[in-house]
Formats: C-alpha cells, sequence, structure tokens
C-alpha cells in the first residue's frame, strides 16, 4: 500500500504566525463552513486513524494544530488521544517514517477539524503490507471504535475479495478510504464493497449562495486527480443503481483533495511545520470525522449506503474530469452520481446518519458547553467569553458576559450544532444571570435567544432588564421541531444607553434522545 497525501513544495513552506494570522490552506472554520457543519457534536465517539510506520511527533503535532485554531485539547493526558500499535499496544512502535508522518499529521489534523470533540486512536502498523495495515484495522475495531478513517491504497488485484473478509467486513462502523490521486483508475482498498470511497474535489470560494463551489479534482487528460471507475473484482453492492459499471464503482462520496485548494496541516517529522496538503488522504478522514458527527452507525448495516438514502443532504458535483474513459460518468463530474465525486460532497451530516429508528444516541450535544475552554467553538463578539471575576461563572471559571457596558451596545454569542433524525427529543437548557443599572422594570435592555435555520430566524425567548435578580436562573426549550436539521443557536445582548444591563450565560446544554 501507498499513502494518498500529497504535500505542496511551491511555497508556504515555513509560515511564521508574525507574516499571517492564519496559516495557508483551508482550516477548520472553512471545513465547517463549506460543508455545512456543525462546530459541536461527535462527544464521546472515537475516530481510529490507520496509517503505516510511527510518527514520533504525532501528539504534540497535533496539539499545535488544535491549539493554533482554537480546538479543544486532545491528549494522552486528558483520554483524548492514544497511539497504539497494529496490535493495540503501546508498545513495541514500528519504525518512525517520514512520509508516512506527513500522512499521520494530515489524517489527525483533519479529523480534529470536523470533530473537534471526538476522541481519536492512531494505529501504527508495522509495515505498508497489506496483512500489517488491514490488522491495525480488526484491532481498532476490536477496542470500540465505530469510525476508522484509512488514507492509503494499492492496484487491485484477484485476492482482494478474501482481504475483504479477513480486514474490512464491519457491518456498524464506518469505515472510509481514500480513492486515489492518480486520476481515472480504481485502487484497493477503496473498491471493497464494505468501506465508504472517497473521492476528492476541488473546493473554491464563489459568490453563490453557499459560498464556495466545487469540481472533480483532476484533468480530463488525466494524470494527477481523485481516483475512480468500476472495480474488476468486487460485486456491486445493492445501494449502488448506477448501469454503466456491472460491479463496484468508485467513489461513494467526496471532499477536497485538490493540494491546489488544500488544507493547512502540521508536521515537524523531518518537516518544516506549517504545509499545505492535499489528495484523497485529506478527504477520507474530512468524511469520517462527518460519520463521527453524524451519530453511532446502525447495528448490522454498512454505513457506505447511508449517503444513497440520503442523496438531497449532498452538494452535487457536476463539473470536471479526472481522465478519459468509455462511460463518461465513470470519470467526469455530471449531475446525480459519477466515479470521481460519488454522490457528492457533504451538506451538513444527514446523509451520513443510518436514521434507524432506536438507533439515536442519547447525548449533549454543544462543544465547550461551560466556556472552560475559552472561545472554542463558539463564536462570539470579542471579549464575551471570559473568566472576569466582576461576573462570576455558574460553575468552573468561565461563562459568556454580554454587554454590560457604559455606553449603548450589541454582543453576540452563537454555535451551529445539528441535531441526529434518529433522535426523538431534543432540548436546550441554559443559565442565565441578569443584573442592571436600569432604574425600573421596563424593558430596554434585551437579549434574544435565537434558533437561525438557513435564512429564517426563529426568537425563542426574550430577556430584559426586568428580570435581573440575584444569582443564576435555568431556562429550558424544546427543539424536537428542528431534529435531523443543522442549525444555529444565537444569543444576542442590545444595551440600549449607558445604563449598564449584563447578562451572564454559562452551563449550556442541548441533550437529544
Amino acid at each position: 500500500m501507498a499513502c494518498d497525501a500529497l504535500v505542496r513544495t511551491d511555497a508556504f513552506a515555513r509560515w511564521q504566525p508574525s507574516r499571517a494570522a492564519l496559516p495557508p490552506g483551508y482550516g477548520p472554520s472553512d471545513l465547517r463552513s463549506a460543508y455545512n457543519l456543525p462546530s459541536s457534536g461527535g462527544s464521546g465517539a472515537t475516530i481510529a486513524v490507520v496509517n503505516a510506520y510511527d510518527d514520533p511527533n504525532a501528539e504534540a503535532d497535533l496539539g499545535v494544530y488544535r491549539a493554533q485554531y482554537g480546538l479543544p485539547p486532545c491528549t494522552t493526558a486528558n483520554g483524548c488521544f492514544r497511539k497504539l500499535n497494529q496490535r493495540g499496544t503501546t508498545s513495541p512502535m514500528p519504525s518512525a517514517d517520514p512520509n508516512w508522518a506527513g500522512e499521520i499529521s494530515l489524517d489527525l489534523d483533519m479529523v480534529s477539524a470536523v470533530c473537534p470533540a471526538c476522541k481519536i486512536t492512531l494505529l501504527e502498523a508495522d509495515s505498508t503490507y497489506i496483512s500489517d495495515l488491514g490488522t491495525a484495522v480488526n484491532t481498532a475495531v476490536s477496542l470500540g471504535a465505530k469510525y476508522v478513517s484509512n488514507s492509503y491504497g494499492g492496484p487491485e488485484g484477484p485476492s482482494e475479495t478474501t482481504f475483504d473478509t479477513q480486514y474490512f467486513n464491519h457491518p456498524g462502523v464506518a469505515v472510509t478510504f481514500s480513492a486515489g490521486d492518480s486520476g481515472y483508475g480504481v485502487q484497493y482498498p477503496a473498491a471493497s464493497r464494505y468501506v465508504t470511497a472517497v473521492g476528492g474535489t476541488s473546493l473554491t470560494r464563489s459568490s453563490t449562495a453557499r459560498g464556495w463551489s466545487e469540481s472533480v479534482w483532476g484533468r480530463s487528460s488525466g494524470g494527477t486527480g481523485t481516483g475512480s471507475g468500476c472495480s474488476a473484482y468486487e460485486s456491486k453492492p445493492s445501494w449502488q443503481t448506477d448501469s454503466g459499471c456491472s460491479r463496484r464503482t468508485v467513489a461513494d462520496v467526496s471532499a477536497v483533495a485538490d493540494p491546489a485548494t488544500g488544507v493547512a496541516v502540521y508536521d515537524t517529522y523531518q518537516a518544516p511545520g506549517w504545509q499545505v496538503y492535499g489528495g484523497t488522504s485529506a478527504s477520507a478522514p474530512i468524511i469520517a470525522g462527518i460519520y463521527a458527527l453524524a451519530g453511532t452507525p446502525v447495528s448490522n448495516t454498512y454505513p457506505a449506503s447511508y449517503p444513497y438514502a440520503h442523496r438531497s443532504s449532498l452538494y452535487d458535483v457536476s463539473t470536471g474530469a479526472n481522465g478519459t474513459c468509455a462511460a463518461a460518468y465513470l470519470c467526469t463530474g455530471e449531475p446525480g452520481y459519477d466515479g470521481p465525486t460519488g454522490l457528492g460532497t457533504p451538506h451538513g451530516t444527514a446523509a451520513f446518519a443510518g436514521g434507524s429508528a432506536g438507533s439515536c444516541t442519547a447525548q449533549q450535544l454543544l462543544g465547550n458547553p461551560g466556556f472552560e475552554n475559552g472561545t472554542a467553538l463558539w463564536s462570539a463578539t470579542p471579549y464575551v467569553i471570559n473568566n472576569n471575576a466582576r461576573e462570576p461563572a455558574r460553575s468552573g471559571a468561565w461563562d459568556a458576559w454580554l454587554d454590560g457596558y457604559s455606553s449603548s451596545h450589541t454582543d453576540t454569542l452563537s454555535q451551529q450544532v445539528s441535531i441526529p433524525a434518529s433522535c426523538t427529543s431534543a432540548n436546550l437548557t441554559f443559565w442565565l444571570h441578569t443584573d442592571t443599572d436600569q432604574p425600573n422594570t421596563t424593558p430596554h435592555d434585551v437579549l434574544n435567544v435565537q434558533v437561525l435555520k438557513g435564512s429564517t430566524t426563529t426568537t425563542l425567548a426574550t430577556y430584559s432588564n426586568a428580570n435581573a435578580a440575584p444569582g443564576y436562573v435555568q431556562h429550558s426549550f424544546n427543539l424536537a421541531p428542528y431534529i435531523g436539521q443543522t442549525i444555529t443557536l444565537r444569543f444576542v445582548g442590545t444595551q440600549t444607553s449607558s445604563l449598564r444591563t449584563s447578562f451572564v450565560i454559562d452551563d449550556t446544554a442541548l441533550n437529544v434522545s
């Protein structure tokens, strides 16, 4: 097997914080914007990342990446990160390899970008042989991972269906594989009928309502680009219905992979630090992270089938090509299904949820709900999220303090979240403390609690200086009407004069079951 990571060498190799606000390449907020993803979710889920050889700097480099973008720490010490060999133990680790170290950094950074609340288990195989990498996949599943990201592949061969049975047939587990970086043509294990084959796109900002546009990563003349095509050996899974290939068709879905529109990665093992990466090694962990955001796969099902039942929850990619072929859709972007991009790219998480009755995992969805990780996962006006003792938190040291200035002022606090379609209840709670200098109970300064869905804003409640009282009061709202949707929760505080009113929020939660 060979990894599918591509690193740009034309520029950006030695970015320093003093030179620009952010490293070159797309970061977590870009990916969330492009694919309409929530900034929270996945709490308690574990994504396994399988690679060959050791990256001695994996945990330290991951820490730099997450700190740069304000993501919560993910370390061995806090129980979020584990690095294991293919047998599931901490020693002996395989020999180190700088090329695979770059691949490892890319994978860890992408699952972090998409699902910052997820735990991560890195499994490092002894070699690039399919027997070692496949053993690592089996170990990941045996350790309880429901999402396994793989960014490597090799030529198809007649033994692959045997390898399928040995290593990749894991119902109830989302196993993602990169489709390859060599243009039109099929590689294995992406060709396995049991996994989600992930193709690649070129992702650019645009003036469309979405704000982004995508095309097939590649050229009609072939060469470097996403893999795609018709398997020579794998039977067609029941959820695929395209007519130009009687066997398994690659890909199923896709995400950004073009190095020219690549992602920011931090890697220091015989590497300079911040770099721009691409390849379908980027798209495969992105999709694994989105599966984790979507919720636990349904037992005895193959998550590769889920997008086929939710086609409207994907962005269709209908332009570009990665080569030439007899059945044009196998190498050309077309409306609906095509080989290079599959059914399309994520539009929220709904396409990656099983949606079966009883499959909802009872969980709290908001990230950093008590603000103890500072501004991580929230969008807020400067200084709203703070640990100022003048307005003590209800618990911990941090809270969200809106308004309270000596002049008219407006503050906002928001977080995007996806409520799984398989759940039947969704309840928002938060604790609010209000104090004011206003001399009477006539409402002057207000706090609006809102839900944003597309261009529609719904106000759940309005509080004012008239609600001022000592201590915190808990408020609760039924969000069941938003089940199956990606929404933004927003608090807007408006102070109208120099008389201060402070709205202090703490210990938020969005519980689903």
